[in-house]
């Protein structure tokens, strides 16, 4: 490697690892925060490592209220989301990269134009037909919504164009109808795109707050998002038992994200530069 190449990744190197420090230190802090007593954590000046060592948060946390429950509800609600995301915006990234119809072009540009649209702008026509539909306090309320989505659309279609017509042609001369060519050839060559539409979406349904706080009431069907929110009252935050149940939190998404991180660069960098 020349020394003019070395130079430049010594000059992206740097503010790369500050960028990452900044993200990291925040995450640090919390989980060894979570090690603290309350009399450490608002100790000043302000110390990063917990002195004393308090482990007892964790247990004590987890057993104030029935978060078991809560992560189960969590769980039900990411993977049904994520599950019908990945299904419903391949068949109508399918549908829009490899099919020929009239407005084709138009139909993807006001899926698109639904990007700008805040979750804020869309609430209120969202819960009025949840309540017509008789969805409240259930799974369905929350989940149904969210069963797609348009950046997923985009992201699967920006793989898609690249898919040679040919071997679909030639699938098709076989004999094999449009699902087992979907199912059969299609989704097994956009794996990638797949894994990376999963991470975004689990993730987005994991850390959900806003709406399954309007649309649950009963407790036993909260997720740990609004159990999180029940340390925090009027009387009081028992910051070191909230930080400890965040710092379980966001265990699934770091062995998600870890166990597919390969899958996931190549799927949204293959993504980036296609059509």
């Amino acid at each position: 490697m020349s020394s003019k190449k070395q130079h430049v990744r010594m000059l992206l190197f740097l503010p790369l690892s500050l960028a990452a420090l900044w993200a990291i230190v925040p995450i640090l802090w919390m989980i060894l925060s979570s090690f603290k007593t309350m009399e450490d954590i608002f100790r000043v000046p302000i110390r990063l490592f917990p002195d004393p060592f308090y482990w007892k948060a964790y247990p004590e946390a987890w057993g104030q209220r029935n978060f078991g429950l809560y992560f189960l509800n969590s769980c039900i609600i990411a993977v049904s989301i994520t599950i019908g995301n990945l299904l419903i915006c391949s068949l109508a990234a399918f549908s829009l990269a490899k099919y020929r119809f009239f407005g084709r072009n138009l139909l993807f540009m006001l899926i698109l134009s639904t990007l700008m649209l805040p979750l804020e702008v869309t609430m209120v026509p969202l819960f009025l037909v949840v309540k017509t539909l008789k969805w409240q306090n259930t799974f369905l309320g929350v989940i149904a919504p969210f069963l797609a989505d348009p950046f997923g659309v985009f992201l699967m279609r920006q793989y898609m164009l690249d898919l040679p017509n040919e071997l679909i042609e030639a699938a098709r001369i076989d004999g094999m109808d449009e699902i087992g060519i979907f199912f059969k050839i299609v989704l097994p060559l956009v794996r990638p795109a797949l894994t990376a539409l999963a991470i975004f979406i689990f993730r987005e349904s994991w850390n959900m707050y806003i709406w399954p706080l309007i649309i649950i009431t009963t407790e036993n069907l909260r997720p740990v998002t609004l159990g999180i929110a029940l340390f925090m009252s009027n009387y009081g935050t028992d910051w070191n038992q909230l930080l400890a149940i965040a710092t379980i939190a966001m265990v699934p998404m770091v062995v998600l994200f870890l166990s597919l991180q390969r899958y996931f660069v190549q799927g949204i960098v293959l993504s980036g530069i296609k059509g």
